[in-house]
């Protein structure tokens, strides 16, 4: 850890929407590599990509693998603060639990804020078939907008950041075949 880690900065992990759409101040963003754990569709999402009615999903992450994101690093005296808006973001009545997780940064390990979905969570949707999520992503719309916006965003942000994440891809373009946005040039 470094002086200022170690002098109360945060590093924020984010591997879904926090990493185009952080929404906090901070210093500065980096690649990052979080051991033991996936991204994946897993939450249900009644608010901001669906509704009571027609949930859509969202990204949790659960055990088993790596996931590739962004980490953010926040000043100490901003930390609280940015803590506050990270549980009103992303606990209020999601299935997710904040933890502090080993991320590796450019070669160096610290201890990254993030979220891991709560598997015992009413709203954690499991491990869905990629016909089953494509459905979902396909037919919800929630304040935020539509569903498979979220995806098409998150695939455009890894690929951005050179990440290759093949079962995105996958659910990408289980969703366009639904949909009829096939995107002729061979990408999104």
């Amino acid at each position: 850890m470094s002086q200022s880690e170690a002098a109360g900065d945060l590093w924020v992990f984010g591997y879904g929407s926090l990493m185009w759409r952080p929404g906090f101040p901070h210093l500065e963003a980096k690649q990052a590599l979080l051991e033991g754990y996936h991204r994946s569709f897993c939450v249900y999402s009644r608010y901001w990509r669906g509704t009571p009615e027609r949930p859509g999903l969202v990204l949790g992450m659960t055990p088993g693998g790596q996931c590739r994101g962004a980490a953010f690093r926040v000043a100490m005296t901003e930390r609280a603060a940015v803590i506050d808006y990270l549980a009103e973001r992303e606990l209020a009545a999601y299935a997710y639990v904040a933890a502090f997780l080993p991320t590796e940064i450019e070669g160096r390990t610290v201890e990254a804020y993030s979220f891991i979905a709560n598997q015992d969570h009413h709203h954690y949707a499991g491990d869905l078939s990629l016909q089953q999520a494509a459905q979902i992503i396909m037919d919800a719309e929630g304040k935020a907008g539509l569903n498979r916006d979220y995806l098409i965003n998150t695939v455009r942000e890894l690929e951005a950041r050179g990440f290759v994440e093949p079962e995105l891809h996958d659910l990408l373009r289980e969703v366009e075949t639904l949909t009829g946005i096939i995107d002729q040039g061979g990408g999104i």
